[in-house]
């Protein structure tokens, strides 16, 4: 069995960029929690694409606007 000859295309091809960024993004939010520093919430933003987390602290009742 031969291998198969790579041309130089093949391996310097990149990852192909979404057409929609947002599709690779996750939200949730961590509630009923103790009060600390007068944040009470967890936003969770996780990044699907480069597979990142966020953890944003926050209010319960906050707009996207306050954020």
């Amino acid at each position: 069995m031969k291998n198969r000859a790579e041309t130089p295309e093949e391996k310097s091809m990149t990852n192909k960029i979404p057409e929609k960024l947002w599709i690779h993004l996750m939200v949730d939010f961590i509630t009923k929690l103790l009060l600390v520093v007068e944040k009470n919430v967890i936003l969770v933003i996780y990044d699907r694409l480069p597979k990142i987390a966020y953890f944003v602290a926050t209010i319960k009742g906050i707009s996207a606007k306050g954020l």
